[in-house]
């Protein structure tokens, strides 16, 4: 994918592979990370939100960033494709200033200029590119705000470089936005938006050599194997922890945010 456009190849992947997640909506529930609540206090300063403030959150999840969006008292839109992971995060979620739909944001029904901040964290890129933006720039009043925030999680080596040996090996390791531009470059090439301020967060932690299986088993890649293939590499992984009951890592989480041009349209 580049510039906005993907192949029909690329596009009938990534389609594929964004549906793939409410199959193991407890599973991602338990192994993937939330925020830290430093950086989602950062954005919401930065887009000078208040009280009440309509927010937008696009592909929620299990409602990790959902509940930390509900505490300053917003009123928050959070959607998801997935009906499994819209149940979970209901029920982490109970705040009446919350609205779950089980949507697309391709297919969301909402008038324009109806939020104050769209934020999406790691899963802007399921959306189809030739619409993320450009009703991203309609739902959003004037000086309203992006946020796209992303996470990922390096090991240290050895057990790092053996990883990827073993994601390389077992094959198709990209991602259907493989070629993808960074999200900063992405915003600035739209027009739409002001100069994309960018924020990054680093947090070093020690996780029991389960939860790394756990963890890595939540990718769009490994889902799209056949079970064969996923129970292989799982075995393959877990023999590479054996030496080591815990494991050390980064996580990293990136943030982009970008204020709406107001003579976008």
């Amino acid at each position: 994918m580049t510039n906005g456009t993907e192949s029909e190849r690329e596009r009938n992947k990534r389609r594929y592979q964004r549906a793939l997640f409410d199959g193991i909506a407890e599973r991602y529930e338990a192994a993937r990370p939330g925020y830290p609540a430093h950086v989602v206090d950062s954005v919401v300063a930065a887009a000078g939100l208040g009280p009440g403030a309509a927010v937008l959150e696009v592909g929620c999840g299990t409602g990790q960033l959902t509940e930390r969006l509900a505490r300053p008292g917003f009123r928050v839109t959070a959607i998801d494709i997935g009906a499994s992971m819209i149940a979970a995060a209901r029920r982490r979620v109970t705040s009446e200033d919350v609205s779950f739909q089980v949507t697309s944001f391709e297919d969301l029904d909402a008038a324009d200029a109806s939020f104050g901040l769209l934020i999406s964290s790691a899963a802007f890129h399921w959306v189809d590119p030739e619409i993320a933006f450009t009703k991203s720039a309609r739902l959003l009043r004037p000086g309203g705000w992006l946020a796209l925030l992303g996470a990922e999680e390096h090991y240290d080596d050895p057990l790092g470089a053996a990883l990827d040996v073993l994601w390389a090996a077992h094959g198709d390791t990209g991602g259907a936005w493989e070629r993808r531009p960074s999200a900063p470059e992405a915003v600035a090439a739209t027009g739409l938006f002001g100069a994309p301020s960018c924020l990054t967060d680093s947090q070093e932690v020690i996780l029991p050599a389960g939860d790394i299986t756990a963890l890595e088993s939540t990718r769009a890649t490994f889902l799209s194997w056949p079970q064969d293939a996923q129970r292989h590499f799982a075995d393959e992984l877990r023999q590479l922890l054996e030496p080591q009951p815990a494991v050390r890592l980064t996580r990293h989480t990136s943030v982009t945010m970008a204020q709406v041009l107001r003579d976008h349209d």
